[in-house]
């Protein structure tokens, strides 16, 4: 569904010839490198760290899952700006999105690309906001609302960002996840390390855990969508195309 350079799989390719280990799924690993940081409180910033939490009372209600990102800065090599403004503003079109498995077995995407914008009353209980292009709005730039009074119904979820349009300079994009649920502090993923020329990373994963959930951060990058789904083994079609625009 991305654009990706035969160059950018080959080295995908030679760093990732184990298994994910995902579960039972087939597909290689994506690129992942553990570095040490300090875990602060409301933050899950270390490949693999965790958070867990128990069903509340009454069901988890309105969840929101946000994304923010950052334009890139570049030189402005035109003649005047060079003396007047040195920099300029490159937008990037980054995308959210979320794999998603119900426990009837049902699996999907959510995301702007294929406007697979899903639905938060009926499955798969997950609802993508409106496209954002640019990195520049107020609020989260992206986010999906999930319908905690069904999470019983879904299994596990993948949430991932993915640059559709310009350089795939994720240290200077830093995207964040935050994930509001209920009246709680929102917890915060933000990537660990970068992996430039790849243009997709999952950033986290979300398990039902007995009813509770478990969210994990994963950081790990891909050279596209399809090597991301045999890593998770969730088994979907994807083609290549545009967005409408």
């Amino acid at each position: 569904m991305s654009s990706r350079s035969g160059k950018s799989i080959e080295e995908a390719t030679r760093s990732r010839s184990k298994f994910s280990g995902h579960g039972n799924a087939k597909g290689a690993a994506g690129y992942n490198r553990k570095k040490n940081l300090t875990t602060a409180d409301g933050l899950i910033i270390k490949s693999g760290d965790y958070h867990s939490m128990p069903p509340p009372k009454g069901g988890f209600g309105d969840i929101e899952i946000g994304c923010q990102w950052h334009p890139i800065i570049v030189k402005n090599t035109s003649f005047f700006g060079k003396f007047f403004n040195p920099t300029v503003q490159k937008n990037v079109d980054l995308d959210l999105g979320c794999l998603y498995e119900l426990h009837d077995g049902t699996r999907g995407a959510i995301q702007a690309f294929g406007n697979l914008h899903g639905s938060y009353n009926e499955p798969p209980y997950l609802l993508l906001s409106d496209d954002e292009r640019t990195g520049e709005k107020d609020g989260y730039d992206e986010s999906v609302r999930l319908n905690g009074q069904h999470w019983d119904k879904i299994k596990r979820l993948i949430i991932y960002v993915y640059i559709y349009e310009g350089a795939s300079q994720w240290s200077q994009v830093a995207p964040e996840i935050f994930i509001h649920i209920g009246n709680r502090k929102p917890l915060v993923l933000t990537l660990n390390t970068h992996r430039e020329k790849l243009n997709l990373c999952v950033i986290a994963s979300v398990q039902n855990d007995n009813g509770g959930m478990k969210i994990i951060n994963r950081t790990e990058y891909f050279p596209g969508h399809n090597e991301m789904d045999r890593a998770f083994g969730f088994g979907l079609n994807w083609g290549d195309g545009e967005k409408d625009h």
